[in-house]
């Protein structure tokens, strides 16, 4: 028979034990090991302010963080949102870069989880090292039977410092010395292959086309069930089935760093693949600038496109 001191021990050991697995939670969680974590994490639900999705109802303690601001004008959706205006949305959410953050979102489709992982991406790169995306999102948090609260929720300002770390940015010229051959990396487009081909394209680019020397990887292909992507084996399988770690570096792009966003996260932070970077403005970005592009259609078919995107 136990004495009460060994009990009182075991039960400090078990404690513990519970303590560190919930904070160790991993880039990618499921409901469950959110709700058990959730007095020792900061949540921030990035829904639209226009549509209200926090308003109706969200993670209970998460703060509302709209996707808007962390992309940049309706001519270049894609670029990087200034450091110091994101530093001034960093403390309105009382963040600290010692938090661990986790996304949520609504979880209505695949392209959704891209506003997440875009995030995820944007707190990486301005220092935070504890990031983690509900899977599946809001809509995952209620199937799974846990329950949304309406209740605001008060925060404390911080006085954060955001410093950008571009190790996961791809620059112009970054991706021009992979077209010139001077950088190994593949180039690596998250659209579908009309867009690719140059038979769509984005309302704010310039014209339809691709980078020159690119494949394409659909950001679709990490998702097999629904709304919720691959889990981490799951995505070091495909990656190597698509010879993706054998790369030396991948710079990964779309339209304007959205679905590029879900690549980089599936390669980077799943599959566990070394030197992946995000192009954020992509090719709105890109063909905005006039840089060379591959896949351009002729006239005719630039207006054959547009008629029919129209309808």
């Amino acid at each position: 028979m136990l004495t009460l001191p060994q009990t009182a021990l075991i039960g400090a050991f078990a404690l513990a034990a519970s303590a560190a697995s919930a904070a160790d939670l991993a880039p990618l969680v499921a409901p469950a090991d959110l709700e058990a974590a959730l007095d020792e994490v900061r949540v921030i639900d990035i829904r639209s302010a226009e549509n209200d999705g926090f308003g109706r109802g969200h993670v209970p303690g998460a703060a509302s963080a709209p996707y808007q601001l962390f992309r940049g004008p309706a001519e270049n959706p894609g670029a990087i949102v200034a450091p110091d205006a994101l530093e001034q949305t960093y403390r309105e959410l009382g963040l600290e870069t010692a938090d661990h953050v986790v996304i949520t979102y609504q979880g209505s489709d695949v392209t959704d989880f891209g506003a997440a992982a875009r995030v995820y991406w944007t707190l990486k790169s301005s220092g935070f090292e504890d990031l983690s995306i509900l899977n599946g999102g809001v809509n995952a948090w209620i199937e799974a039977g846990y329950e949304l609260s309406n209740a605001s929720t008060e925060v404390e300002a911080s006085d954060i410092e955001v410093t950008w770390n571009d190790r996961w940015t791809a620059t112009v010229d970054d991706v021009q010395q992979a077209i010139g051959g001077e950088d190994e990396a593949l180039l690596l487009d998250a659209r579908s292959e009309s867009f690719w081909e140059g038979r769509q394209s984005h309302p704010a680019a310039a014209k339809p086309g691709t980078l020159p020397q690119s494949q394409y990887f659909e950001h679709a292909g990490w998702f097999s069930d629904g709304p919720a992507i691959v889990d981490a084996d799951a995505a070091r399988d495909i990656a190597i089935e698509q010879d993706f770690t054998d790369a030396e570096a991948i710079i990964s792009f779309c339209n304007t760093g959205h679905w590029a966003a879900t690549n980089w996260f599936a390669l980077s932070e799943l599959a566990g693949i070394e030197n992946v970077k995000l192009y954020p403005e992509s090719m709105v970005g890109w063909s905005n600038a006039g840089y060379e592009m591959a896949n351009v259609p002729g006239p005719l078919r630039v207006m054959w496109n547009k008629i029919t995107s129209a309808f």
